[in-house]
């Protein structure tokens, strides 16, 4: 399959702390791809790095295109949104408000695969609270909100940065079982979730990333195997 996304050799650094050293991945057209790891490994600086969010070395290609010294809302224009950690939702505003704003990066001219009907058959809340200021929400609501605001942009590429962390189990349920569904809209994911068993399950392919450098590629998802992964980079049994 051909890559959507390919990383190569990426490195960050803030000041002299090295963030990312080394990683090599690659996203293929539809596909979900994980990107799992103890905390502090290098996994939001990755993807920050793709978004242009913060400086980098190394390759990053997109459709076949260097997304290198490019600023954050001309990636968002070639088809790549971000769900960063923590939402960063705007709570004095309302939830529409807030959703209006992933509008602004679609692309002149495409045909629109997701609308504010899709939206809402999606993530009911996006409708039922639409008035209402998004930092009166609960966690689990907020993050359908930054979730359907990235997709309003209307993708080709989605990042997740952990967008399970704090929720109970059933909003983290309903955030999977959207994500399903965006999948099969032929939409890609990279997602770097703290729930590795999850984001195993769930994606094609997953890759280990430890003291910023992927350690291992996993395709299988057997439990053993994700058993034994789990067990020697988080130091715990699935």
């Amino acid at each position: 399959m051909e890559s959507l996304l390919k990383v190569a050799d990426l490195r960050v650094t803030y000041g002299r702390a090295v963030a990312v050293k080394k990683v090599d991945l690659d996203v293929g057209e539809g596909q979900a791809i994980g990107l799992i790891g103890p905390n502090g490994a290098g996994k939001s600086s990755t993807l920050l790095a793709i978004m242009g969010a913060v400086k980098s070395q190394g390759t990053v290609m997109f459709k076949g295109r260097s997304l290198h010294k490019l600023q954050p809302e001309s990636v968002a224009r070639l088809g790549i949104a971000i769900v960063p950690e923590g939402r960063h939702l705007f709570p004095s505003m309302s939830v529409q408000e807030n959703l209006m704003l992933g509008r602004l990066a679609r692309r002149p001219g495409k045909e629109l695969r997701i609308d504010d009907e899709w939206i809402a058959n999606l993530f009911p809340v996006t409708h039922q609270y639409r008035e209402r200021p998004a930092g009166l929400l609960s966690g689990g609501q907020q993050q359908q909100v930054a979730i359907a605001r990235a997709l309003l942009s209307d993708p080709d590429l989605l990042l997740l940065d952990e967008p399970s962390l704090g929720l109970s189990p059933t909003a983290v349920n309903t955030v999977f079982d959207a994500l399903g569904k965006i999948k099969a809209l032929g939409i890609a994911v990279l997602l770097v979730e703290q729930r590795a068993q999850r984001a195993m399950q769930f994606c094609e392919r997953s890759y280990v990333i430890s003291e910023g450098e992927i350690r291992l590629e996993v395709k299988s998802k057997t439990e053993e195997d994700i058993s034994a992964v789990v067990a020697a980079y988080f130091g715990r049994s699935a």
